[in-house]
């Protein structure tokens, strides 16, 4: 019998007065049954967060830096156990998800580098002005208090942890609340968070429902949300708290392009390779896995074959097991909704390539050609393992395609010509250009996030930091500078 996961209300374990269960996609077994916090309970985490917030600012840099030290080892001491609990509960395959824990030990890391160095400030003569003579400012970050972080389910440790490690390093309280598809992740934070010295307090981890988000969006004492999510759900929070300081994480379809010069044999079976890889990890579950290819014209015909036999070397199946590359999707409703969009992009005249075809909650790896343009996997976010072909004439064309969308998270460049990268870098409406790489490329401690519709703000540790925090001047008067 599979024990109840208690959740982790101002540092400590609690259960309320209901549970839910949490079933694998994959074989709908259950990994696990989770207790949920009352309102009361709910309102107790709030109220102690808001009550340590000038304590927990105040504390030194290095208690803050040794907790997050301590989690990153323990991660490192518990990543098969941990990322056979991902594998379990959202159905990624598990080198994926030894993979994402790998990841969060980096992050945890980096925070406690970051903890240890960050002033945020700087200083600033003022007397390069008649006014200001004998004055110098000096600027230090504040944090803005506690942060509401809301992660998804297709990183369910990697992306709570880059909520909760911020806001420590910077002495922010924050309230986590992991999906509830797969809450069991984020729950081992707590364990190991619960094995440091914070200030009670300080953080909670609590799996509520989401029809539970709109009373804490609201309340006052949550100054900061920092939400990765869908652009829907993502700018109805920043609509409803205008006045908050909002950092939102969304949705992309992104867009590889190969270009002319990325001609040799060589380079397009790279090129191939990777874009198969990483249309497909995770079941294409990424914001930015490759959901579109824009080939130039001149490579387009010899680039085709070989994505789609790289696309067919993909091996599905129980992501239990190592050599598995896809996994299913996170539900049967979810693999539903790719099926019903790809058998509308098949009635308008696309073409299947590859795949094409589902067994509940998985979807097998699926390549499109002569996709319309305005069908929805051409338009939206597909989060399912498709990507669809498109060929262009010339670079220009190219870059045009890839600005023709709402989105703009990332975008993938294989070219070689170091000046057609920083024309790539000009041209491109995105938040981030992978030259010679797929637009899946993401380092956890560089600055990550969109343009238009693909969010607000930048997550990457230092610069989550940043988000949680505001900028305070001091002037001193009367300085013999």
């Amino acid at each position: 019998m599979t024990s109840t996961h208690a959740f982790w209300l101002a540092g400590r374990q609690a259960t309320g007065d209901d549970t839910f269960d949490v079933t694998s996609p994959w074989d709908g077994r259950l990994v696990g049954t989770v207790a949920v916090p009352t309102d009361a309970q709910v309102e107790e985490a709030v109220a102690a967060a808001h009550a340590v917030r000038d304590e927990f600012a105040a504390t030194p840099a290095h208690v803050r830096a040794a907790a997050l030290d301590h989690v990153s080892r323990r991660l490192t001491e518990r990543t098969e156990e941990i990322a056979q609990l991902i594998t379990a509960e959202n159905g990624k395959p598990i080198k994926w998800a030894r993979g994402e824990v790998g990841r969060a030990v980096s992050v945890f890391r980096f925070a406690a580098e970051e903890a240890r160095r960050y002033n945020g400030g700087d200083a600033q003569r003022l007397d390069t002005d008649a006014g200001g003579a004998g004055r110098l400012a000096l600027t230090r970050r504040f944090p803005r208090g506690t942060v509401l972080g809301v992660a998804p389910f297709n990183f369910p440790l990697n992306l709570c942890a880059h909520k909760i490690a911020p806001a420590i390093a910077v002495g922010a309280p924050i309230i986590l609340k992991p999906a509830p598809a797969t809450p069991l992740s984020g729950l081992v934070l707590g364990e190991l968070l619960a094995e440091t010295e914070l200030p009670e307090g300080s953080w909670s981890v609590l799996p509520v429902g989401n029809d539970r988000m709109p009373a804490l969006v609201q309340d006052e004492r949550l100054p900061v949300i920092s939400f990765t999510g869908s652009d829907k759900v993502g700018f109805a929070i920043m609509d409803s708290v205008p006045r908050k300081h909002i950092t939102l994480e969304l949705g992309g379809n992104g867009a590889a392009v190969v270009l002319a010069d990325y001609a040799s044999e060589k380079d397009l079976d790279w090129a191939a390779g990777r874009i198969a890889t990483f249309s497909n990890y995770q079941a294409g579950q990424s914001c930015i896995s490759v959901q579109r290819v824009i080939a130039d014209a001149s490579v387009y015909d010899r680039l085709v074959p070989k994505i789609v036999d790289a696309v067919a070397q993909q091996t599905t199946g129980d992501p239990a097991d190592a050599a598995t590359d896809v996994g299913p999707l996170v539900s049967e409703d979810a693999a539903k909704r790719v099926e019903s969009w790809v058998d509308e992009a098949v009635k308008a005249g696309a073409k299947v390539l590859a795949g094409g075809s589902r067994d509940g909650a998985s979807y097998a790896p699926t390549v499109l050609a002569d996709v319309p343009a305005d069908t929805t996997v051409a338009c939206e976010e597909i989060f399912g393992p498709v990507l669809t072909l498109t060929r262009v004439e010339g670079e220009a064309a190219a870059f045009a395609a890839v600005n023709d969308s709402k989105y703009g998270l990332q975008a993938g460049v294989f070219t070689h010509d170091v000046q057609t990268a920083f024309r790539a870098h000009s041209a491109l409406e995105v938040g981030g250009v992978i030259v010679g790489d797929v637009p899946s490329y993401r380092a956890d401690q560089m600055p990550y996030g969109g343009a238009k519709q693909s969010g607000v703000g930048r997550e990457g540790v230092r610069f989550a930091m940043e988000d949680y925090t505001y900028e305070r001047v001091m002037v001193l008067t009367g300085l013999a500078l």
